[in-house]
Order: C-alpha cells, then structure tokens, then sequence
C-alpha cells in the first residue's frame, strides 16, 4: 500500500505534457490511439502553444525508444497523434515541433522497415501540404531529398515491396517540391545537387510505364487509384509537377540532369523515351520559357557532335519534337541559332560520310556502308528539322531564315557566308548543296507572298540560279521545286504535275489573279534570268523525266502567275529557242534529251494557247500535235517517256509539219492585237558575270560569241582564222560595191535588233561588251602600272577568293630619290 502510494505521489510529480502524451498510449498498440485522451492533448497544446515543443521532444524520444525496440504499435501510435498535432496547430510556436516531428519522421525513413518508412513518408506528405504562415530560414530538406530519391530506385526482392517503397519515394519527392516552392527560400530545390537526385529518380520509374502514348500528349489526368498503384504515373505527374513550377533563373537546372540520365542509360538509341521525356518538359513548362530548352538540346547535340550517328540522329529527333512544340507558342531569341546549329551539324556529318567512304576506297564492307546509311539518317533528320520549323514561323521569320540558308549555299562569288567545303572536295560541295536545298524546299513549303518581288528577291534569286547549283541534275530539280513553291501562290501546282498534253485546260480549274504592278516590274528586270535557267536547263545531258516535268511545270506556273502579254511573247520566243536547241543540236545532245525538249515545247505552247484563248494560236498548235501523233509520236511527252519508246536515229530539218513556225504563230498572234514584232529575233540568253568565271561551258560559247580575253594562254586551242592571201580576194578587197552592200546589211541588222529586240537583251549584251573591255583594259593596267607595296596589304585573287597580304614598312623597298 506504501508503493501504491510512493508511485502516484511521483506520478503526479511529472510535468502535465508528459502525462497527457502517456495517457494516448494505450496498454495493448493493437487498441490504438486512445482518442479522448488525444482530444485532451490537442485541446492542451492549442491552449498553450508554448508547451508544443516539449510535447514534440517528448514525443520523439518515446519513438526513437520504440523503434530500436521493434514495437512499431506504438510508433504507429506516436506518428497519428503528430500528424493531428500538427494538423491542429497553426501558430508561430509551431516551428520548434516541426524540427521534432521532422526528426522523428527522419528517423523512420532511416529504419530498414518498409512499413515504416511509407509511414514516415505520409507524415512528410501531409506535412508539405500545410501552409506556414511566415518563412523558415534555417530549415533545410537534404536529407529528404537523398533518403526519398535513394527510395525511388527501390530493388526489393519482393516486387510488391518495391513498388510500395518507390511509390513512396515519389510522394516523397513531390512533398518536397511543394514544401519548398511555396517556401520563400524555394530556390534551395532548384539547385544542381539537387536536382540531380530528384530528376533521376522520377525519370528511372518513368522507365517502367507500358503505355508511352500516355506521356506524349498534355498533361493528362489520371484517377486516384493509377496515381496510387503505378509508379510511373505518378513519377510522370511529379515530373510535370515539377517543371510547371520551374521559373526562368532555374529551368536549365531542371533539364540538365534529363540529358545525363538518357547519356548514362544510353536512351537516345532508340530514342522513343527521350522523345516522350521532352514532350513532357515542352507541355510542361511556361510557354516563355520554351527558348531554354532548346538551346540545352543544341548544345548537348554540340558536345555529341563525335558520338555514333545514330545517337546524333535520336538527338536531332527530340530537337524536332521540342520545336514542334515551341514554334507554335514563343520561340525566343533562338531562330538563327537553331538553324546555324543544324547547318553546322550537317556539313560535319557529310564530312565524316565522305571520310567514311575515303577511309574504305578500294573494299566495300557492310560496316562502312552501314555507317553511311547512319549518316544519311542523320542528315534527313536534320532537313525534317530544319523543315518543320521553317514552316511554322510566321512569314516575316521565313523570309529571314529563306535567305540564311541560301547565304549558306556554296556558289561561285558567295563565300563569306557560305559554309565552308573547302576541305570536302567536289563531291562535298555537292552533297552539301543538295542537304541545303532540301531544307530550303522545306522550308518554303506553304510560303506564300503577297508580291513575287517578296518571295524571290535579288540577294535570294540570283544565288538560287547560279550556274554553281546547275551541275547536277538534282540539284536543278530541287532549284525548280524552290521556284515552284515561291512562284505558285494559289496552289495550281499540283493541277500541272506530270508533263502531258492537256486536251481542255479549263478543266483543270486554274485559280489565277490579276497581274500586279510589283509583278509586272519583277518580270521587267528579273524575267531573263528565268527563261535562262528554263533555257540552260532543256540543255543538260544528264536531264531525266522529272527534270523535264518540272521545266513543264515552271514555265506553266510563270504563265499563270506572271504572264502578261509581254511576257507571253517572251515565253514563245524561249519555246521556240528550245525547240531549236532539239533541232540544230550544236550540244550534241543524245536523240532522248532531243525529243524530251521537242516534247516538253509541244507540252507547254498547248497550255499556253488555251490559256491565252487564241483561236488561230490554238489551231496551230493542234495541228502540230495532230501531225506528230501520226508521223512522229516520240515529240510527244506520252511517248517519249514511256520506259520502251523507239527513238529516231536523226531529226530532219524540212520537215516543217512537225514544228511550231514562227511565221505561223506571229500572224495568229498579230491578228488579235499582240505586239508580234519581238517573234522575229532569236531569244538570247542573258550573260551574266558568275558565267566567265564558271568552270561550265560558258553561255558565252552557246550564243557563239568567241572573245579571246587573256591572250597568250591556251594557244594549242585557239583556231587559226588567217585567209590565204591570192589574187581573188585581193581582188575583192578592192571591189568598192560589195564592201558598201555589206556595210548596208550590217546597218539594217543593227537597226532592226534595236527596234525590235526587248531592252533586256540589248543592256544584257552592251553590258557583256562592256565587262569584257573592262576586264581587258585591267589585265593591261595590272601588266604595265603596279602600285607600290602598303603597308595595308595587297590583294591578290587565287582561284575566285581574294587574300590580303601586308608587307612590314622596314621590308619595302623604296625609290632613290624618295629616301633622304
């Protein structure tokens, strides 16, 4: 009776927390929290808030006492009556219970236990959803952040076990997050020694999802029990929590550790994971923000710039699908940069497809060609890039990024923006035009301009027609298909594919506008320019359908976009230069290529005379067509490109029902009020300047205009047009009346040309006249007058590109009479 007495004496003794706290703890754990003792509890610390911290350590010691027991009844226990503590109480005194209640939850993450350590991370869970009314400042989550990322790679034996501890470790994860974002000192979890704990372990359980089509869209909204029983849902939805809260100063940090679990795991071939990863972040974050991205992926293609083309390739695909995204919100600053980035990248995998194929000259292995395969696969992802973002822009950015990638194309006279193939050779050079035209063909698709003047203007157009880009038969089909995009801005183009002879062209349904001024005055000073590239072009011997069907298709498009009745003429005076070209054959041109030309005339002037609705035009040309369906089908483009066709063994002359006459076509013309005075003179193409400096046959040999500008080279060539001096001709040089007669012709033919010929040829020739007096009198003042050397540097010009050379002032050596 005594003890009885001594023991409640000293009971009693004991401070009144600690009773109240005892009081919960039941005799049996299995009965559980005793709730009207824990309703007394609660009632005492909501009345003196002072008193939380104690009951906080009190509590904490009676857990750590059970848990190195093993009684995990009473930590059951002790973790309920925290969790409505801190439920319960909403005041400043708050503070020094949290750091108890979170070393107590520490404590449990800690234990081997799985049950505990799910329960330690409820308790942090419902933690991070209470709001606290004023900022922690000394607070940090570390630990949290290693001990639930640690979890999130669970590899228990026990699968059921394992998918508890991650899924735990995600909730985790995401208590974290939300606790710091709303926390004012929430840039602690943007850091890099966190985020590459947390971003990891998200994207490791993201891994194991089945369906990957659940990821590639918006964010989607899954019920309570997928969140709950996949780990995956709910790592994607922590991760895209996660990004949605990223602001400008930390969203590199957030994406960073992205490329270095994909590096680290080799996901980037395949790639179908790290697509779906960056259609999450693109979905995810801020629109704004989007730039960002972008420039992390350039840069990390940069730093994998040697890594095998297929991880290059799997790199550039996720480019695609982030840009897909980004082009139809903001894209920032980074235009340029994306398209500079992808133009390096692919002049850097044609290089090393070409060392490639050096490295393996004289043995054809499965790996080498295996390794240009890769590349190619490279290189149209790259195009695909380049296209797709090119044709999301806005017209104003198109433009720009139009005249970007064609300052890129290598051509004769363009090497300071150009990219450099110096190092690639001929073939290099080649392969490099075709990648870039490919993209320009991208992205002019869908491009359409108010004014042709827009879509094609000089800086643009002369370097897309340059004799440079004509030296391969797909590079002039890719040219045309540029052309084709630019010119057709009511998408008749498709109407015209394939090269035919259309029996009714009203039943095409051509949508056609009225020719503008702007359009009018870009034919007056840019037309030649394209009937040359038409002309040159009917002049290639490696000439294939296609190249034929495009020529068809470009000169139908300059007839229903830019056709007035002046370029009309202009337009029959090339058809009919062309169908020269077959007939004469000063190219030797093999008889295919001839009779694709003749084809490709008949093609075109039966368009043009329904389009013009000229009766006598119209009968003529049917005529025509009519006679050679008969006498000579291979004229005709259904024959002639037919993979069996006869071809004739010569083209004769006289036969002038074959042909489409001059004389004819002026006098059904004239009689409808078109000025036919211009049918009479030959079309001549324009010579331009890029023409002397070509290494191709120069227009300046076609139209037969031999002109010795350098004399002394190339003397074994030169044909020697000296007259053998006789009686006879001496007696015609003294013959007075046949000099007169011919001076008289020679008048006439000059007068007649001015008068008749169209502006543009006469300036085009007056003009070659005169660069060719230009250039010889600098060859005779560069022989005769050499400046003295400057200190400034001299330029020299070797092989087209020109190089300064400075000469220090102590080397020049200067006259007598200057030094004193």
């Amino acid at each position: 009776m005594g003890r009885k007495g001594v023991c409640c004496c000293c009971a009693a003794l004991r401070p009144r927390y600690k009773r109240l706290v005892d009081n919960i703890f039941p005799e049996d754990p299995k009965d559980g929290l005793v709730k009207a003792d824990m309703e007394k509890l609660t009632f005492y610390a909501v009345s003196a808030p002072e008193k939380l911290d104690r009951i906080g350590a009190y509590l904490a010691e009676r857990l750590s006492r059970d848990v190195v027991r093993h009684r995990y009844g009473y930590v059951l226990i002790a973790m309920e009556a925290l969790d409505q503590l801190l439920m319960a109480c909403h005041s400043q005194s708050i503070k020094p219970f949290v750091e108890s209640f979170l070393h107590m939850v520490a404590k449990l993450l800690e234990s081997g236990e799985p049950k505990l350590q799910v329960l330690g991370t409820n308790s942090f869970v419902k933690f991070a959803n209470i709001e606290e009314d004023t900022p922690s400042y000394h607070r940090r989550y570390d630990f949290f952040v290693s001990r639930f990322s640690a979890m999130c790679h669970s590899c228990d034996h026990d699968p059921e076990i394992q998918t508890e501890i991650r899924i735990a470790g995600i909730r985790g994860i995401q208590g974290v997050v939300r606790k710091t974002v709303n926390d004012e000192l929430r840039a602690t979890i943007w850091e890099p020694q966190h985020m590459d704990k947390i971003v990891p372990s998200l994207l490791f359980n993201m891994q194991k999802i089945d369906d990957i089509d659940s990821r590639i869209g918006p964010p989607s909204s899954p019920t309570g029990g997928e969140k709950e029983e996949n780990p995956a849902l709910l790592a994607e939805n922590c991760f895209r929590e996660l990004l949605g809260r990223a602001t400008y100063g930390n969203m590199n940090n957030a994406v960073r550790p992205v490329f270095a679990h994909l590096d680290h795991h080799r996901l980037w071939d395949p790639n179908e994971f790290a697509v779906s990863c960056f259609k999450i972040i693109m979905y995810s974050i801020q629109a704004q923000y989007s730039h960002h991205v972008i420039q992390e992926i350039l840069g990390h293609l940069d730093v994998r710039k040697r890594d095998s083309a297929r991880v290059r390739a799997g790199i550039i695909q996720v480019l695609l699908e982030a840009v897909a995204i980004a082009a139809k919100g903001s894209i920032g600053p980074t235009v340029l940069e994306v398209f500079n980035t992808l133009l390096k990248h692919l002049r850097i995998s044609v290089d090393f497809e070409l060392g490639d194929r050096r490295s393996s000259a004289g043995s054809t292995t499965f790996s080498t060609s295996s390794k240009e395969s890769d590349e190619r696969i490279v290189q149209n992802a790259i195009i695909q890039t380049i296209g797709f973002f090119g044709s999301n822009l806005p017209d104003y950015q198109r433009s720009e990024i139009m005249m970007f990638i064609m300052g890129k194309v290598p051509v004769l006279g363009t090497t300071s923006q150009s990219l450099d193939t110096s190092h690639l050779g001929d073939l290099g050079t080649r392969r490099i035009q075709i990648m870039l035209l490919r993209s320009l063909l991208m992205v002019t698709s869908g491009y359409k301009a108010t004014t042709i003047t827009n879509a094609l203007p000089p800086p643009f157009l002369d370097p897309l027609l340059s004799p440079s880009l004509m030296e391969d038969s797909e590079l002039r089909q890719l040219v045309l298909e540029v052309l084709h995009n630019l010119i057709d801005r009511h998408d008749n183009r498709a109407k015209l594919r394939g090269i035919r002879i259309i029996p009714d062209v009203s039943d095409l349904k051509i949508k056609r506008d009225k020719i503008s001024r702007q359009d009018v005055s870009f034919m007056k000073k840019h037309g030649q320019q394209l009937y040359r590239h038409i002309y040159l072009g009917c002049k290639e011997e490696d000439n294939v359908q296609k190249n034929f069907e495009l020529l068809f298709t470009s000169l139908a498009l300059i007839t229903i976009e830019l056709a007035n009745e002046e370029v009309v003429i202009d337009l029959i005076r090339l058809a009919i230069a062309l169908q020269d070209i077959a007939i004469i054959n000063e190219d030797n041109l093999p008889m295919f290529n001839r009779c694709g030309v003749m084809a490709l005339v008949a093609a075109y002037l039966n368009f043009l005379s329904q389009m013009i609705a000229v009766p006598a035009f119209c009968q003529h040309v049917s005529k025509v067509i009519e006679t050679r369906s008969v006498e000579a089908s291979y004229f005709l483009p259904e024959t002639i490109f037919k993979d069996k066709c006869n071809l004739p063994k010569s083209l004769e002359k006289d036969e002038k029902n074959l042909f489409f006459l001059t004389n004819k076509i002026a006098e059904s013309l004239g009689g409808s009020g078109y000025s036919v005075e211009r049918l009479s003179v030959p079309y001549v193409p324009q010579v331009t300047d890029e023409d002397r400096l070509s290494r191709r046959k120069s227009i300046v040999d076609t139209v037969s205009i031999q002109v010795d500008i350098l004399p002394g080279n190339n003397t074994d060539d030169k044909v020697d047009n000296t007259e053998e001096i006789t009686f006879e001709a001496l007696k015609k040089a003294i013959d007075n009346n046949g000099l007169e007669e011919q001076e008289k012709e020679k008048r006439r033919l000059v007068i007649e040309k001015f008068q008749k010929a169209p502006f543009e040829e006469i300036a085009a020739q007056c003009e070659t006249k005169a660069n060719l007096l230009h250039d010889r009198l600098a060859q005779i003042l560069e022989l005769t007058i050499r400046p003295p050397p400057s200190p400034s540097g001299t330029m020299t010009i070797t092989a087209g590109h020109a190089h300064y050379q400075s000469v220090p002032v102590y080397e020049m050596k200067f006259p007598d009479l200057c030094v004193y």
